[in-house]
């Protein structure tokens, strides 16, 4: 609308009267197909342009799992060199976090509850270290060590644990969408 306090603020994206990119309907009552059309019309703020060299499916996922990680890592200060950041999750989400995260100079540590993705974690994407999530030991020796967790994952699964491994004013993000209620004790949250 840009003209909301959200689209003044430059947080569209919170906008009341937001579009969608896909299957929303415009004021004028048609479907918007967004980024499935072969052609689209879009606000020049909203552009962005491609290298030459990046070919368009490689760039595209930047566009969604990209965002969906690199904003909270920016807006929450998990992109300075040094932090120690955790990502829960290594599927697409979690990949990309892996990779902006030691872009920015972090020092990383998965968390799964699939060893078979270690391999894959350290010495793929550079991970610095990897935690088996239902391996109460692992997660009992990195207690209190992470500066904020990136927790990609969708499916239900226990936050309390995570919250174990976050040092004093740690930051515990939550970018996957589980179709179910996620069970968090408030207690831990103010102890």
């Amino acid at each position: 609308c840009h003209s909301c306090e959200s689209c003044s603020n430059d947080l569209e994206n919170y906008c009341p009267k937001m579009i969608l990119t896909y299957s929303s309907v415009y004021h004028d009552g048609t479907i918007n197909y967004g980024g499935y059309s072969d052609h689209m019309v879009a606000n020049e703020r909203y552009i962005i342009r491609f290298p030459d060299n990046m070919p368009l499916d490689g760039g595209a996922p930047l566009l969604c799992a990209g965002i969906t990680v690199y904003s909270p890592l920016k807006y929450f200060g998990l992109d300075e060199p040094g932090k120690h950041i955790g990502i829960v999750g290594l599927g697409g989400l979690g990949h990309v976090a892996v990779k902006f995260a030691k872009a920015f100079g972090t020092k990383v540590t998965v968390i799964s509850t699939s060893p078979s993705k270690k391999e894959e974690a350290l010495k793929n994407l550079g991970a610095d270290s990897f935690l088996v999530s239902r391996d109460q030991e692992q997660m009992q020796a990195a207690a209190g060590t992470l500066h904020g967790i990136i927790d990609t994952v969708s499916a239900a699964h226990p936050i309390l644990p995570l919250l174990g491994l976050l040092k004093s004013h740690g930051k515990l993000i939550l970018v996957g969408a589980p179709d179910k209620p996620l069970e968090l004790p408030s207690f831990p949250l103010i102890s």
